[in-house]
């Protein structure tokens, strides 16, 4: 539904299948649900939501899940903001995320005032 592969995209449909495959431990639909959240889609904007889900997801290693919850930091959005957990959660995603080596990389300049 979300993708709108095959059906019309609905992502109030999507939300709804995504949270009964969030509630049964799947990373995927964690972090997808977690995405919804950030972005009100299907749902009420709600950057907290979003965390509780990232954070789930990055617990089973999802690294989709470690990137956006490193995005949370470092904007703080839906936590608090705190450059080092954004490293740390940076750092697990990159050579997977493709944003991720740059993100990094941003903040660790900005935390330590040069480049690797």
């Amino acid at each position: 539904y979300a993708d709108g592969y095959g059906v019309e995209q609905d992502y109030t449909e999507a939300v709804k299948w995504y949270l009964k495959a969030a509630e049964q431990g799947n990373a995927n639909a964690q972090n997808n649900l977690g995405g919804c959240y950030a972005k009100g889609y299907g749902v009420e904007q709600d950057y907290a939501e979003a965390v509780k889900w990232y954070r789930k997801a990055a617990e089973q290693g999802d690294v989709d899940a470690q990137y956006n919850l490193g995005w949370c930091y470092e904007y703080g959005q839906g936590t608090y903001e705190s450059d080092s957990y954004a490293l740390d959660y940076y750092n697990i995603a990159r050579g997977h995320v493709s944003n991720a080596d740059e993100a990094y990389s941003r903040v660790y300049k900005r935390l330590y005032g040069g480049w690797w």
